[in-house]
This record gives structure tokens, sequence and C-alpha cells, in this order.
């Protein structure tokens, strides 16, 4: 479906009637049941609303700091390369990604070995993102699918570690003779309360949704870097308008610093154009519901492919182009709003939209003000999707520093 029209229907104007389908929620039930991305209904209302004021532009520009450290430690790796060497940089961003959010989130770190954190991250991706002959048929989620005791072995490992993590720090907030704990996402979790009623969330809630940032989180933005690494290296010219705004805008004062990254941040908008994270969107209505003119029927699937949206010939001009001024004054205020998803749309779109387009940002002005990033030659690069869009060989590169850096 890919009628700016339909989408605003399905996402806004009838969204409680459109929800999840299940095979959607069989792949994202296994250790997220309990979080915003998979729970319906009044629970999700409740945790949409207390967990809104986390990911507030306000707030999100705190963890400036903590993204541009992640980066100068990325910097710094990368200069210890050997001249001529080929580094998946696709891998380092997912492993930088998920360095940020441990920053953002554990500041205090996880109390463990982050290696063996990081490969239980991967196992539990390799789980998850496939879809068996028995999803396809609908047989319950009780009867074994192949894998899953090991995602059962890799959820048991992240709810012990994510477990401890979150005792110390209560502690911390319950004794005043405790260390002042700090204010990252942790602590605003356990703090936030729903402004309607003044609960908090309970812990089994706020470990799914610690989960749940950590997966959804890292994986996306690591891929949006990715792509618009790729994009930047078959465009000298978008590679030198971005250096040249790197080298006036990130030595001045951290605050406001996205709102200066203007060509920076479009590069990566024109990136989620052309390889949006979540490649489709699925939805399946409760009732009968008719779409224009066309009639529905409840509990039938409906899809919505920002992939091919974001390339439509009728809403985009050479949209198979990398052109990052579509996301210019005034260019920009001309896309029609449910034309460009890359975030999702409507009640659920993506509530760490901000936090992910700022870390993005961020991230690709640092590595493109050091280094100039080569494509090895003959290298294959082409979209797979696998819960988020990704590289399919990943994305090999020489990264060489800059002269006179």
């Amino acid at each position: 479906m890919h009628d700016p029209v339909a989408i605003k229907h399905v996402l806004v104007d009838n969204a409680a009637n459109y929800r999840k389908d299940p095979i959607q929620r069989r792949i994202l039930a296994t250790g997220l049941s309990d979080g915003l991305l998979s729970v319906e209904g009044e629970r999700w209302e409740v945790q949409r609303r207390t967990l809104a004021p986390l990911f507030a532009r306000r707030t999100v520009t705190t963890f400036t700091s903590a993204m541009l450290a992640a980066a100068d430690r990325l910097t710094e790796r990368l200069r210890r390369l050997e001249p001529g060497d080929t580094i998946d940089i696709a891998a380092e961003f997912t492993l930088l990604t998920l360095n940020v959010l441990a920053l953002t989130i554990f500041s205090d770190g996880i109390g463990g070995d982050f290696d063996e954190f990081r490969a239980a991250m991967n196992a539990y991706f390799a789980c998850i993102g496939r879809i068996g002959v028995l999803d396809l048929m609908g047989v319950p989620g009780a009867v074994p699918r192949p894998g899953r005791k090991r995602l059962r072995q890799t959820m048991a490992y992240f709810e012990g570690v994510i477990g401890r993590i979150i005792a110390t720090r209560q502690r911390r907030l319950d004794s005043p003779g405790e260390p002042a704990a700090p204010d990252d996402l942790l602590t605003l979790l356990l703090r936030a309360l729903d402004p309607s009623t003044g609960r908090p969330m309970s812990l089994a809630e706020v470990r799914s949704n610690i989960l749940t940032f950590l997966s959804a989180g890292h994986e996306t933005t690591a891929n949006t870097l990715a792509w618009s690494a790729f994009l930047l290296s078959q465009s000298p010219c978008w590679y030198a308008r971005v250096r040249q705004e790197a080298d006036a805008e990130l030595s001045g004062d951290p605050d406001g610093l996205l709102e200066r990254l203007v060509v920076t941040k479009a590069v990566v908008e024109e990136a989620l154009r052309l390889y949006p994270p979540i490649a489709a969107l699925s939805r399946a209505p409760e009732q009968a519901d008719a779409i224009g003119s066309l009639p529905v029927k409840p509990r039938s699937v409906v899809v919505i492919a920002p992939y091919i949206l974001h390339r439509h010939r009728r809403l985009w001009d050479r949209p198979d182009a990398f052109d990052p001024t579509r996301f210019l004054a005034p260019a920009k205020a001309k896309i029609a709003r449910f034309a460009y998803l890359p975030f999702g749309a409507g009640p659920r779109t993506c509530i760490g939209s901000s936090f992910a387009l700022q870390e993005a940002t961020l991230v690709l002005a640092k590595l493109v003000q050091a280094f100039d990033m080569q494509l090895v030659s003959g290298a294959q690069v082409w979209p797979l999707q696998k819960i988020t869009l990704r590289p399919a060989h990943g994305l090999p590169m020489r990264m060489t520093p800059r002269r006179g850096a």
C-alpha cells in the first residue's frame, strides 16, 4: 500500500483498528513482550505516556557528549589501522551504537564483559529474525521452534545482567547513604510515572523496555550510519560539503550542534529515504474496514513498505538518485507527510527517532571530518532485510586518516 492517503487512514485516522499482525508479534514476543514495541491497547497507551518525556528533544540533547565520546573512541581505534587495511565499517557502527546505548542507559557500565554482552545481542538478533513454516501456518507459540532453546538461553543471560543492574540502581535511588545515581536513561526509567495515574512501570516493563531500546535502537541506527557512509563514499561533492560543515561546527559549543549540522542531517535523512531501516510495516485490522474503495477483511494483513514508498515515482523526483537537497530548505517543506516514513507515523511512530537521528548525524560528521572513506574496489553492496535493512555482505572500506588531521 503506497498511497499517502491510505497510509494515513491505517496509521492515524483508524489506527485503533489496525494492530501488529500475529507473525510480527510472535517475532517480537521473546524478551520484549512487556515493552513498548510489543504491547497493545491500554498497556501501550500507559507506557507511551510514561516513556515520552525520556525521548523528548530536550532530554535527548543531554546525551550529545556521550555520542561524541563514542565517536571519538571509534576514530582513535580506526587511526591505529595500518595503511591499506580494510575494515567492515558496518560492523564497527554496530559496536559503536551499542556502546552509545550502553553509555546512555547504563552510564555506570554493565558490570561484566561487554564483549559477551555484544555477542549475546548478536545471537538474539540471529534468532528472532527467523520466520519459520510453523509461524506462517499460525501454529501456537507453545509448539517448539528450531533455535528456541538458544534464544531462551540468551534471554536468561540478558535478564540476569539487566536485572542486577536495575537492582543496584534501585538501591542507590532508595538509599540516601548511597552515591547519587547518574541521570541516565535507566534512572529516568525507574523514576518515570504515568502522567495520568502517577504510577511507575513494573520492573518487568522496565527490563523489557531496556532490551527494546538496546535491540531496536542500536541495529537501526547502525544501519542508518552504514548506508549514509556508503552513499557519501560514492559522492565526492556531498562528502566535501559534510566535511566543510564538520570543520566549521564540531569545534564549537555542543549545545545546539545538531541544529547546526544541517547538511550532515540532510545526508542522513536521504539515506533513510533510500534505505529505511524498517523496510516494511504490517498491520492487521480487528474489524472490517474500507481503505478508499478497497474493502478490508478482519485479520487480513495490510503491508506498508517504506522502501517502495520512498522510491515511488509519483511521489519523488528522480527517486533512485542520492540527493540530500530534498531535505534542505525550502524543498523539505514540500515533502508529503505520508510519503516519507523512516520512523513510521501516527500514534506508534518510533519513540526514539530524535535519539537515532542525532546520534547518526553526530557520528557521521566526526568520521567524515577525520577520514577519507573509500569503498573497497569490487565490493558488492546490496540491501538485505533481516529485521532491519542492512548491507548483505557488510561494508568493506579503507579508512585513510585525513591529511593534516
